[in-house]
């Protein structure tokens, strides 16, 4: 049996800190309706007979009747294929959901919390999706396999092994009941980044976010499409995303001038496919505002810049100095070896620092 599997979609996620610039989101909204017709034509140019998503196919708080209509007459455009939903946190099969309250395309089923076998000539898919944007447990160890010779997938959201304090908020579930349940293949979302190459993770697969999300998400997106023979199983991973988010560092204690840093980031080298983010480290000899570089550097595919940079002075040196400048910064410094400061409430601190250096000359 032939299926494409893919998870996380997020149609019509606001990509709100994706960019310092304005109007990157409606771009990368317009992208996400593009890489999902590229998965449809797949299936209908390689006749795929399934397809798995495996939640968060679009954000509840922010999807619009229109996407879900764009989405639907797609699934329309796939008759002989059956398409299996397992909703998410972002998409739970609440009230108010479009799961319950749309009129979605025969072909499509959407399960809900209650683990539910669906049996169809090539296998007996199991699936099981969040009825709430929090699940501590989808209760797959109430799974029981009724027939081991038949191909048996399940369909789910959720976090397998190293769940953190955050993640075991979102159905983590340890790999070893899952393995231990002798599943064919387990169509895993809800983690962005593709997991899928390595034989112990054959299958248990997690194709990552179809479309980057943003400067989290780097590398290659796209989708799974596998063959599963029971004892065999092929899987192959399609990039759709014809866009890539890069990192560059960039290094700016030789740097005298904000201009002499704009023409560095102007003559860095950008494919028209990437969109950079720009991180500046080393130590600073000038005041650096971030959105005030933005507006002026002339390359559009840079659209974020991070301040990772430090003041160029020798503050410990200085605050041993018997002076108001040398008392200011001792107090300043004291601050920063509180522990308990994250990495956000540091750099206001150093910024404190240096505005008020400014102001003491």
């Amino acid at each position: 049996m032939k299926f494409v599997h893919i998870a996380d979609m997020h149609f019509d996620g606001p990509f709100i800190n994706l960019s310092d610039k304005e109007g990157l989101g409606d771009l990368r909204r317009l992208e996400q309706r593009k890489v999902f017709k590229k998965v449809i034509e797949y299936i209908k140019e390689n006749n795929i007979k399934y397809l798995f998503i495996s939640g968060d196919l679009y954000e509840h708080k922010y999807i619009k009747k229109s996407t879900i209509e764009y989405i639907n007459n797609l699934f329309k455009e796939i008759p002989d294929t059956k398409i299996f939903i397992s909703p998410g946190n972002h998409d739970p099969i609440i009230k108010n959901s479009y799961y319950n309250q749309f009129n979605w395309n025969f072909n499509v089923k959407i399960f809900n919390e209650k683990i539910e076998k669906i049996e169809t000539e090539d296998a007996n898919i199991y699936g099981v999706g969040f009825n709430d944007f929090y699940c501590t447990s989808c209760k797959i160890e109430d799974i029981k396999l009724d027939n081991k010779e038949k191909n048996n997938i399940l369909i789910m959201h959720g976090t397998v092994d190293g769940a953190t304090t955050e993640e075991k908020q979102y159905n983590p579930i340890a790999k070893k009941a899952l393995k231990e349940k002798e599943f064919d293949y387990v169509a895993m979302g809800h983690i962005h980044k593709l997991d899928y190459n390595t034989e112990e993770n054959q299958r248990i697969v997690y194709p990552g976010s179809t479309i980057s999300l943003g400067f989290d998400e780097l590398g290659k997106h796209g989708m799974i499409v596998g063959e599963l023979n029971k004892n065999k199983i092929n899987l192959e991973f399609i990039p759709l995303d014809e866009e890539e988010f890069i990192e560059i560092n960039l290094d700016v204690t030789e740097l005298k001038a904000k201009e002499e840093l704009i023409e560095k980031i102007n003559s860095l080298e950008i494919k028209e496919n990437e969109y950079a983010k720009i991180i500046l480290k080393g130590n600073r000899n000038f005041e650096i505002n971030t959105y005030e570089i933005i507006k002026l550097i002339s390359n559009n595919r840079i659209i974020k810049i991070k301040n990772k940079t430090k003041i160029a002075y020798d503050l410990e040196k200085m605050a041993n100095n018997k002076t108001l400048k040398g008392l200011f910064i001792k107090k300043m410094l004291d601050k920063l070896e509180n522990k308990e400061l994250n990495e956000e409430d540091k750099q206001i601190i150093e910024k404190a620092i240096e505005v008020g250096l400014e102001a003491l000359e």
